[in-house]
């Protein structure tokens, strides 16, 4: 009784404990490790507002930052919650810097980058992607009482001083397209594009429709100028326009995954969840 008694409370013990496996010869036991739930590990800037922002807490279900106290929310994270509710996999944000993402991608320090990427065939060289998750139109943002607040086409932007995120489609192809415009150096992010912008270093800034919505919630005095539709639009394919998930080379497995939930959702679901994130960015308050 004693031996049934003990063998019952080791079986029982070694159930539970669900360890890694490891050979027990003096029972004749081995221990096999229970499937552990997958975690996605998805990076972003953290400080891309719609797209991405960093909070002090985990109100409207922002999700911790790996290695942080701080919290990351916003259109991606939103996105990257509802593709791991779908497909039941654990969350984690890890927080880079823009040009950090595609190399973490390539490396497989990260699962994929959910960062409001263009589905550039640059990039497209070094990662793969997704079916886009959001189509963002270019805008161009100015001072409401600038001299060029009564822009209605890229032609009368004429001399402008700009700038722009670095490596964006914004600044490499878009601001070389206006006519003797006095280009500054590229900002390291978009809220130091925005910034430039609010301190008067320069008259415009283009970015995405997001961006600049969410920009002119935060920053009353701009005003958003948008030329899509009309002859007098900036020259980008649909490539430019449509924001992807980025995976590792040949990753197809998890290429699908992703796939498999985009493929549920339409662009009013989209602009839905867009909405939602630009109401409740923190400096939207």
């Amino acid at each position: 009784m004693k031996k049934s008694y003990l063998w019952r409370k080791m079986t029982s013990g070694l159930m539970a404990a669900a360890v890694t496996v490891t050979a027990m010869p003096g029972l004749g036991l081995t221990m096999v490790q229970a499937e552990e739930k997958k975690t996605l590990k998805v990076a972003m800037e953290c400080s891309y507002a719609p797209y991405n922002w960093t909070q002090p807490d985990d109100s409207n279900g922002a999700v911790p930052i790996s290695g942080s106290s701080d919290y990351a929310y916003g259109y991606d994270v939103m996105m990257a919650k509802k593709i791991c509710d779908e497909l039941g996999y654990d969350l984690e944000i890890v927080k880079l810097d823009w040009d950090s993402l595609v190399p973490a991608v390539q490396s497989g320090k990260v699962d994929c980058v959910i960062a409001g990427q263009s589905i550039t065939s640059e990039r497209q060289q070094m990662v793969d992607f997704t079916e886009p998750y959001y189509y963002a139109s270019i805008i161009t943002l100015v001072k409401s009482d600038g001299d060029y607040a009564d822009a209605k086409s890229v032609a009368d932007l004429k001399g402008v001083t700009c700038t722009s995120q670095q490596n964006t489609i914004w600044y490499d192809s878009c601001l070389p397209q206006i006519e003797d415009a006095n280009i500054l150096p590229a900002q390291e992010s978009a809220p130091a594009m925005l910034v430039a912008l609010e301190s008067g270093k320069c008259d415009a800034v283009v970015t995405d429709m997001p961006t600049g919505m969410a920009a002119c919630v935060a920053y009353p005095d701009f005003k958003l100028l948008d030329f899509s539709g009309t002859d007098g639009d900036f020259e980008v394919s649909d490539e430019d326009i449509n924001i992807g998930i980025s995976v590792q080379k040949g990753n197809t497995e998890l290429l699908d995954a992703l796939n498999s939930v985009l493929d549920k959702m339409t662009e009013d679901d989209y602009k839905e969840m867009m909405d939602k994130a630009i109401s409740v960015q923190p400096l939207s308050e």
